[in-house]
């Protein structure tokens, strides 16, 4: 369990730090903007690794027994979360709309895994997320920066790729890679 926390705390310290302009600007200074890409790159997939390593190994200590209708909820949850993941790439009318599709598909990824996981590292791991996402999008907001202006030219035919992006991005994850990484089946084919 430590080690997941650990990796939680690495993630959202990162993350949270890009919000402190003045830092973030200094050490893009002092190393250079490709350094700290690199840099913030390395240690935000170490992090991630630690999460990943830390929910895997984790004790199950059950909180809650969820439904098995909630299952069939995040599976179906997962979907719109993976379009907004690729919409927030492509300048379309739902990143347009989302205005910030990033941490839209963050949230809905988060809430969608709480309803289906009652064990204890699932809250500490989702319910981090969802807390994260909620902060990070109060803090954007208060910050002048509450809402992406549209793009310039809103395309539909980005959101046509958006939503065959992230439905190609959902079957890959749910059918090959969820097992590979999480270590759980997502979609049974």
């Amino acid at each position: 369990m430590l080690v997941l926390v650990a990796g939680l705390l690495i993630f959202f310290g990162v993350h949270l730090s890009t919000r402190a302009r003045d830092n973030r600007a200094r050490l893009i200074a002092r190393f250079g903007e490709g350094p700290y890409k690199v840099a913030y790159s390395a240690i935000s997939t170490l992090a991630l690794v630690l999460i990943v390593l830390g929910w895997r190994s984790a004790p199950f200590i059950e909180i809650w027994s969820p439904p098995g209708w909630t299952r069939h909820a995040t599976i179906t949850l997962m979907l719109p979360a993976f379009i907004l993941l690729a919409a927030a790439y492509l300048p379309g009318h739902i990143r347009a709309k989302a205005k910030h599709p990033m941490l839209a598909a963050l949230k809905l990824w988060a809430a969608a895994h709480l309803v289906s996981n009652g064990d204890l590292a699932s809250i500490i791991l989702f319910g981090s997320f969802l807390a994260y996402g909620v902060v990070d999008r109060i803090m954007l907001k208060r910050a002048g920066r509450g809402e992406v202006r549209a793009p310039q030219k809103a395309s539909w035919g980005a959101d046509v790729m958006a939503v065959v992006i992230g439905t190609a991005a959902y079957l890959l994850f749910g059918i090959y890679l969820h097992p590979l990484l999480i270590g759980v089946p997502a979609i049974r084919v």
